[in-house]
């Protein structure tokens, strides 16, 4: 019986309710309006004297409120109103429109859900204003003989001794019947308010379609600042280290390993402020190109050797031959490559880029020494950086000690990746 109450009376259904008698109050002008016509149609002064014309006019007005409702505040009004009243929440009261309805579709939806809450909410706000003054009239009526002479309470129906006895019964009923209806309306409402004012399925795959978007762009700045900063703070590190050995005895060295630093931070701080252009909402991109084979690949080893780690390239490709994008990504991948020597491993460290059958591979090996582990703790972001670009190219990738060296091997291909 509690559990009844609750859900004819809690708060869920009692604002339920209120949000009802509000579509009944903005039912009014509408139905006013109609009683302009109804009442010279039917030669009636008072239209509202008459139950049937009150309808008449009632049905009348719902076409023009759904005309109004095209009025482009409707729809956030409505659905705030449903958030606050309806208890609409968690992802249905998150799909609810915020804005104006743009496509005919939303327009349609709208109208619809405006007319169905203008029409149940004119329905119960009319119970609720005429059911419980008769009924509490009804549930007294046994305790004063008076008002059982009054027209309203049907008296040829109360004149009879079991029927009085059970009005105060009745009376319940009807209260109860009130509240029950009140809350079927506002359960029907909050079960198509996220259908009439929320997006149709099209809808939510373009928003999840340009979620996907945002975010593949999203990893991809990512795996750009991990490859670009990382490796610059690699060799950076290792360069420092260097220049600081050799301070007193070889000066000239230190100089060039100044300059590689000096080089190395300038070009990594054009990529980050190009990456973090983009991340910014708003901001135009960096002007930093990104950097490719084609345009680096001396500048990727001289920085990385002035550092003291020996690294013999072999190229048997034109970078200036390759696509754009297989250039850009196959620079990645040979910066990550040499990063991951840098830091994990010894020398010295064999690059081999090579170009045939329509593939391009790039094979980065160094000695695992003697107390290098088979598996490279903290390597695993830059290795799944190299895995997702080959992956989005088609390639393929593997990486893994092979005898006593560390061996990366990457294919890339060549067609359909201009």
């Amino acid at each position: 019986m509690t559990g009844v109450l609750g859900l004819l009376l809690g708060g869920r259904a009692r604002r339920r309710w209120v949000h009802l008698i509000l579509g009944g109050a903005l039912a009014m002008p509408y139905v006013l309006v109609g009683s302009v016509v109804v009442g010279p149609l039917t030669g009636v002064d008072n239209v509202f004297g008459s139950l049937p014309l009150q309808l008449g006019a009632f049905a009348l007005g719902l076409p023009i409120a759904a005309l109004t409702s095209l009025f482009p505040l409707t729809r956030p009004l409505e659905s705030a109103a449903v958030r606050a009243l309806c208890g609409i929440g968690g992802d249905a009261g998150g799909e609810l429109a915020h804005g104006p309805a743009r496509t005919r579709a939303e327009r349609a939806r709208t109208a619809a859900w405006f007319t169905l809450h203008l029409g149940l909410g004119g329905i119960v706000s009319g119970m609720s204003l005429a059911v419980p003054p008769f009924a509490v009239v009804v549930i007294v009526l046994p305790l004063f003989a008076g008002l059982r002479d009054s027209p309203l309470v049907l008296p040829e129906v109360f004149d009879r001794p079991w029927a009085l006895a059970l009005a105060p019964v009745a009376g319940l009923a009807m209260l109860l019947a009130v509240a029950a209806f009140a809350a079927a309306c506002g359960a029907l409402l909050a079960h198509w308010a996220p259908a009439l004012l929320g997006p149709t399925p099209a809808d939510r795959l373009a928003a999840a379609e340009a979620r996907a978007a945002d975010l593949a762009v999203r990893n991809r700045l990512a795996r750009e600042l991990h490859d670009s900063v990382g490796h610059a703070l690699s060799a950076v590190t290792l360069q420092a280290s260097a220049a600081r050995r050799l301070l007193d005895s070889d000066p000239e060295f230190v100089r060039e390993a100044l300059a590689a630093i000096e080089d190395t931070t300038r070009r990594t701080v054009g990529e980050l402020d190009a990456v973090l252009g983009l991340l910014r909402d708003g901001d135009a991109p960096g002007t930093a190109p990104a950097p490719t084979l084609a345009s680096d690949l001396e500048g990727l080893l001289r920085r990385t050797r002035v550092g003291g780690q020996r690294v013999t390239a072999t190229v048997d490709a034109d970078p200036e031959a390759l696509p754009p994008l297989v250039s850009r990504e196959a620079y990645r991948i040979v910066q990550e490559g040499l990063s991951n020597a840098l830091k994990h491993a010894g020398e010295p460290v064999a690059l081999r880029i090579t170009s045939a059958d329509g593939r391009l591979e790039v094979t980065v090996e160094n000695p695992l020494g003697p107390a290098a582990p088979t598996t490279r703790p903290g390597g695993g972001h830059g290795l799944r950086g190299i895995a997702d670009r080959v992956r989005l190219l088609g390639g393929t990738a593997e990486a893994g000690p092979s005898g006593d060296m560390w061996r990366l091997h990457v294919r890339l291909p060549l067609r359909g990746s201009a």
